[in-house]
């Protein structure tokens, strides 16, 4: 019998530094609670990422050839953890030092099987991109639906579930969670510091693939869950589709328009359109922060990431009806 209290499960590919600085981070957090391990879980890096877990007193696992995504890592490290509870990390997050320490306290509840609390961007001022989505991670403390790739949960739920999916190549956690309510537990967002996130978008193509990351999700998601005791995603992929329809076909037909009249006129009602739903998109979130630039900005990515989630949940359909396994889409570099 393990005396173990926690074990925290890393999952990285390619983090370079940003792994060094996690797995430190893990290290020191504070421990009343009692002992903990710490397992990091590699998808193939060829930075010696496994090397540095290793160095640093990690046990490593080397993931073999198969379908490389975030739900088969968490899978092969909460499978061998020792621990009741377990702490899922990223590998290019920092672990605030007493998170643990209030995550579990709130496990007293038997209900609850999933705590969660708040991840921030460590780097905001780095790019436009970083700093808006840093907007993205700030949502209500309470009861909720789902977490996020950093959580701490019950090893009684994951073995009852069996897991994350692992054909999903993103939104595993939402899908693990909706199958953990189905079963009655509780998932609770706690308003404390849990982890600094590295996003690392510096450019447009980063941010496109990413969003179509998110589209392919969502598509996914609600496809697998449709006919389920809890559903998920099904009207926000039905207005995500539709949304971005609406603004790609409103622009080619405003282009179309303009050229035929030799008219700026209909591009700008589209612009004007557009730029009506983005304020009051920034109105709505009026309490994520009180800069009005930043949620303009904020504004802006809400509408303008439709588009590429459109085609994530195009390129979804087209896997499905040619029946070819989806690949993982990667945004960041190494």
């Amino acid at each position: 019998m393990s005396n173990l209290a926690l074990s925290a499960v890393i999952i990285g590919r390619n983090e370079g530094e940003r792994l060094r600085r996690c797995l430190e981070s893990v290290k020191g957090m504070a421990h009343p609670f009692g002992d903990f391990e710490i397992i990091y879980v590699d998808s193939y890096s060829s930075d010696g990422s496994a090397a540095l877990a290793a160095e640093l007193g990690a046990k490593v696992i080397e993931l073999e050839a198969g379908k490389m995504c975030a739900a088969r890592a968490r899978n092969a490290g909460w499978q061998i953890a020792k621990a009741p509870f377990i702490l899922f990390l990223d590998g290019d997050t920092i672990l605030d030092p007493s998170f643990a320490v209030k995550a579990l306290a709130e496990f007293e509840n038997q209900k609850i099987m999933v705590v969660y609390g708040q991840r921030r961007e460590i780097h905001t001022e780095a790019s436009i991109y970083n700093r808006i989505m840093d907007l993205e991670w700030i949502i209500p403390p309470g009861l909720i639906d789902s977490c996020g790739g950093d959580a701490v949960f019950r090893g009684s739920a994951l073995e009852r579930t069996g897991g994350f999916n692992p054909e999903l190549i993103a939104g595993e956690e939402p899908d693990l969670c909706r199958r953990i309510r189905s079963n009655e537990g509780l998932i609770l967002r706690i308003d404390v510091p849990m982890t600094g996130h590295d996003l690392a978008i510096f450019t447009w193509r980063q941010y496109w693939l990413r969003a179509l990351r998110t589209g392919h999700a969502f598509a996914e998601v609600s496809s697998l869950s449709r006919n389920t005791k809890h559903p998920l995603w099904i009207a926000e992929s039905r207005r995500n589709m539709v949304n971005g329809v609406l603004y790609c076909g409103g622009l080619i037909t405003a282009l179309a328009a303009s050229l035929i009249t030799r008219s700026w006129l209909y591009i700008g009602a589209f612009l004007a359109i557009c730029a009506i739903r983005v304020l009051r998109t920034a109105f709505k979130f009026r309490w994520k922060s009180r800069s009005r630039w930043e949620l303009f900005l904020f504004g802006v990515h809400s509408h303008v990431q439709q588009i590429p989630i459109l085609f994530g949940q195009i390129k979804y359909w087209m896997h499905t009806k040619e029946k070819s396994p989806a690949e993982l889409i990667e945004y960041k570099t190494p």
